[in-house]
């Protein structure tokens, strides 16, 4: 598929909504932003208000699929040089910061750290190029969600060492069609993958991350909920992937 709209804040917040209301920041560009209002406006639990337009194109990510998971293939990702993130200052809560380039998520956590809950994403392309900010992330974050081949990347091997290694309280790994794992404090908890109709893989991880935490922060992060938030963290991630891009979510 070409020019699918995406982004991880759209399947993030798609995926987080019906659980609980969703705040947006992010940059797009003036050739995108009107499908993205089109999209979205309306839709009720997500507050735009924080979405910028800016004059460039609209970041583009390229991937191929394989054995059932998308193989980084990089972007054009120019509209970061003119994003500023406006993010509320002294904001008190939880926040997922998507998978961006790392300057700006590094960015973007130094404004955020010790909000509550600050959980980020991985991105095999941009671990590769920035690898310094993409750590840099990581001291800041409570919670991280990456693939394998992220955590080889991040020099990460058995997980829960890689999670006592930068103090975090939770660490998710995907694994694709094996489904993903959780390591916490709690303990670890593997959730398989819910069979079903496998169409297109590009936002799982953002939909996991947006239905579990969303699903989770209604307990206030409760340990004893943390299985039921991040089983349907799964099935959020399962309905993204029935379709192309964010048409399973939409509907």
């Amino acid at each position: 598929m070409v020019d699918e709209l995406g982004g991880s804040a759209l399947y993030c917040a798609l995926a987080a909504a019906p659980e609980c209301p969703v705040r947006v920041f992010a940059a797009v560009g003036e050739d995108t932003a009107p499908r993205v209002e089109r999209l979205l406006r309306g839709r009720p639990g997500i507050d735009l208000s924080g979405i910028q337009r800016l004059p460039r194109p609209t970041y583009r990510w390229f991937a191929e699929a394989a054995e059932g998971r998308n193989v980084d293939l990089g972007s054009r990702d120019s509209i970061y040089d003119r994003w500023v993130p406006r993010l509320p200052d002294g904001y008190r809560g939880w926040a997922f910061l998507g998978s961006m380039r790392p300057d700006r998520q590094l960015d973007c956590a130094r404004r955020l750290a010790g909000c509550g809950l600050l959980a980020a994403d991985a991105m095999r392309s941009y671990v590769d190029s920035a690898p310094e900010a993409a750590r840099a992330v990581l001291r800041l974050a409570d919670w991280y969600f990456c693939n394998r081949e992220e955590l080889l990347a991040l020099g990460g091997g058995e997980p829960e060492a890689f999670r006592a290694h930068w103090d975090l309280r939770g660490l998710v790994v995907k694994d694709g069609p094996g489904g993903a794992t959780v390591f916490s404090d709690s303990g670890t908890l593997h959730v398989a993958a819910i069979a079903g109709k496998v169409v297109d893989t590009t936002g799982a991880g953002d939909a996991l991350a947006g239905g579990m935490l969303a699903r989770w922060v209604r307990s206030d992060g409760a340990p004893a909920l943390l299985e039921d938030a991040f089983r349907h963290g799964v099935a959020r991630a399962t309905l993204t992937i029935a379709d192309w891009g964010l048409r399973a979510l939409l509907d």
